[in-house]
């Protein structure tokens, strides 16, 4: 395509190092879907008659169909989809299909592909989290009385309710879905029509094609246009995020799942087995979501190296943009289907759960409330709690072992109303307040999700 201006042949070595299209010819359906909306634009500013519009829409209706019948032949020297199709359409339609390219660069033609693939992508992930807090809300709604310890450093601290555990995440999840929505709204700006990076010198009708191809605006710098993978950057870091959180529920699986903690047991269907160990029954799937999650995390960074001091406008580094995110989408896909599936087969283990919350002295904080409302200081009542919990250690007792006189030799205030204050139940329902974990918090905020 540029032999006019070279006196040898581009090198072996340099086709195959600089081709794109082992990789973006996944962008074959965006590409062709731009390249009939160019058309048409032509046609309209008087560059191609109807029928040379006709014509090569036909045409490259008959390369997409050709592809996707796995009739077509790909060649290294295509370099990338773009010259690909437009190979494939000149040799379908003859030299028109060179038309085809009148006012238009492989620079904002590909800026172009990427905005419509990630826009047709983040539309099922965003449908895909969407599901994915279905089934933390249906799990939920099913384990509304499961009562199992809450951490913090990894070190037992208060009982919660295993739905309030599961709504943790869907907030999560909702505020991952928003980012998504966010960054959708500026990916979703047509870059085409900017040329190299200058604009075009033909009466393109940018906004006529912006409506053609379903977009609600566009950019309004071409130099910005051309070297602009702010989309991309946004929708890996939002992936990101949305992997993080999903990588620490996976996370607590492997650890809910072990012997030492046996909280939960995974269904068999989305663990393996060892090759050599008959008894084993492992997590991959999670740990595997660990790992990918890095992956990510990669692409992010690798993309952010490699916009960090580009020049305006286009370079060829900007090639790389595309592995990243196809990945990272491939990954993104996989980890919210298998999610969604393995979910609603995890069981809950009650009575281990239950006894867990037996140990660790998770009422101590009731104990100290209970002071408080007698009329002792918080950080008085901190420190008589902090004592008891230190006797009973030494008498390698618990709260609930401890007779009303031993706990008056710490504090007078202790009368026979403490029992109620050493009741898990009990102390589930006094965090009343919005977002706790009582029992008709937990219910309403089923209520306000189901309504939304």
């Amino acid at each position: 395509m540029w032999s006019g201006r070279f006196t040898s042949e581009t090198h072996r070595l340099v086709e195959a190092f600089t081709a794109s299209l082992p990789f973006d010819r996944r962008l074959y359906a965006q590409d062709i879907t731009g390249s009939i909306a160019w058309a048409r634009a032509l046609f309209q500013a008087k560059v191609l008659t109807k029928e040379e519009a006709d014509k090569i829409t036909e045409g490259l209706k008959d390369v997409k169909k050709a592809i996707e019948g796995g009739r077509a032949s790909f060649s290294d020297q295509d370099e990338d989809i773009h010259m690909a199709v437009e190979r494939m359409l000149t040799e379908k339609i003859g030299e028109l299909g060179g038309k085809l390219h009148t006012g238009r660069s492989r620079n904002d033609q590909v800026a172009l592909d990427l905005r419509l693939y990630l826009r047709d992508e983040m539309k099922h992930i965003i449908e895909a989290i969407k599901d994915l807090q279905d089934v933390f809300v249906a799990k939920a709604k099913s384990h509304i009385d499961a009562i199992l310890p809450g951490y913090t450093h990894l070190q037992k601290a208060q009982p919660i309710r295993y739905a309030h555990y599961l709504l943790a995440y869907y907030e999560m999840l909702d505020r991952d879905r928003q980012r998504f929505l966010d960054g959708f709204q500026r990916v979703n700006v047509m870059p085409l029509g900017s040329g190299a990076l200058a604009g075009t010198n033909y009466p393109i009708n940018r906004e006529g094609l912006a409506e053609d191809l379903g977009f609600p605006a566009v950019t309004g710098n071409s130099l910005d246009a051309v070297s602009d993978r702010d989309g991309a950057i946004e929708f890996l870091a939002a992936a990101s995020m949305l992997l993080m959180h999903l990588s620490r529920f996976c996370e607590e699986l492997v650890l809910w799942s072990t012997d030492e903690f046996g909280f939960l047991e995974l269904p068999d269907a989305f663990c393996t087995g060892s090759s050599l160990m008959p008894q084993k029954k492992n997590p991959d799937v999670p740990e595997l979501i660990r790992a990918k999650t890095g992956r990510v995390y990669g692409h992010l960074m690798a993309l952010l190296t490699v916009m960090k001091g580009l020049p305006l406008a286009y370079n060829r580094d900007l090639q790389e943009d595309k592995e990243a995110v196809f990945d990272s989408v491939d990954t993104v896909k996989a980890i919210l289907s298998v999610l969604t599936e393995m979910i609603p087969g995890i069981t809950v283990r009650r009575e281990a759960a239950a006894k867990a919350t037996e140990a660790g002295f998770l009422l101590a904080t009731e104990v100290a409330d209970y002071l408080v409302e007698k009329g002792l200081p918080f950080r008085q009542a901190h420190e008589v709690v902090g004592r008891i919990v230190r006797y009973c250690l030494d008498q390698q007792r618990d709260f609930t072992q401890v007779s009303l006189k031993e706990l008056q030799k710490f504090s007078s205030l202790f009368q026979k109303d403490i029992i109620g204050y050493l009741d898990l139940e009990a102390s589930l329902e006094r965090k009343q307040q919005t977002g706790a974990t009582a029992k008709n918090r937990i219910l309403e905020r089923i209520r306000q999700i189901e309504e939304k």
